[in-house]
């Protein structure tokens, strides 16, 4: 009994013959042997004008010869043109600039002056029994917003009352001298040329202050002893 013949295979080399390969343009144009590094392969001879090789940064490459016409475009060599201002900036600027150095500094003044007698001249501690209150918060919900009491404050330490004026907001109180002295500085630097010692705050301080500010907006609406001294 005999099997079934097998595929044709090709003609297999002597035993004991050493197979070699073809070492000159074995392998043609397209090929991948040493001489197949044509312009259709992938070797150095492939790296033309639109390839990827050293000789591929060409007008068509992605490399410092690509920012042609069809590469990505390229910053001006002079930068963007800044955006012109419009008529309110160049009026302030104007202003600014024209302005002596001391009128910036008297501005504020004014406009803390402001507040100041807005606050002796309405004297918010005394009010009608039935009167409404002027904070919308406070209108609508009965509860107390984080600057209630602030203006009652203000007029007590005008007064030289400093311990109402912390019965009405006792953080206000706390901030007002280093404010005052923020402000002192920086208006005497812009005015006078003034050098105080500066009055380093950093982030985490001011972090603190805001959690601080919350916890006792939050702290002086408890309808519980002895929060219930805070609400005002």
């Amino acid at each position: 009994m005999t099997s079934a013949p097998g595929p044709v295979d090709q003609p297999q080399p002597a035993p004991g013959a050493v197979h070699t390969a073809p070492t000159d343009g074995g392998t043609g144009p397209g090929g991948f042997g040493p001489g197949g590094f044509g312009p259709a392969g992938s070797g150095p001879a492939a790296a033309g004008p639109g390839g990827f090789g050293p000789g591929g940064f060409g007008p068509g490459g992605f490399g410092p010869g690509g920012s042609g016409p069809e590469g990505w475009p390229t910053t001006p060599p002079g930068g963007y043109p800044a955006p012109e201002p419009d008529r309110l900036t160049r009026f302030v600027l104007r202003l600014y600039e024209r302005s002596p150095r001391w009128a910036v500094p008297l501005a504020a003044v004014g406009c803390v002056a402001i507040g100041m007698s807005y606050a002796l001249l309405s004297n918010p501690t005394y009010a009608d029994p039935d009167a409404a209150p002027t904070c919308l918060l406070k209108l609508t919900t009965g509860l107390d917003c984080p600057g209630c009491g602030g203006t009652r404050a203000l007029w007590y330490v005008l007064h030289a009352d400093l311990p109402a004026a912390a019965r009405h907001h006792f953080l206000f109180v706390f901030a007002l001298p280093f404010l005052a002295y923020l402000f002192v500085a920086w208006a005497g630097n812009q005015a006078f040329g003034w050098r105080l010692p500066e009055l380093r705050i950093s982030s985490k301080v001011i972090g603190g202050f805001l959690a601080a500010w919350l916890a006792f907006s939050v702290l002086r609406n408890l309808p519980w002893a002895p929060f219930t001294s805070l609400y005002v």
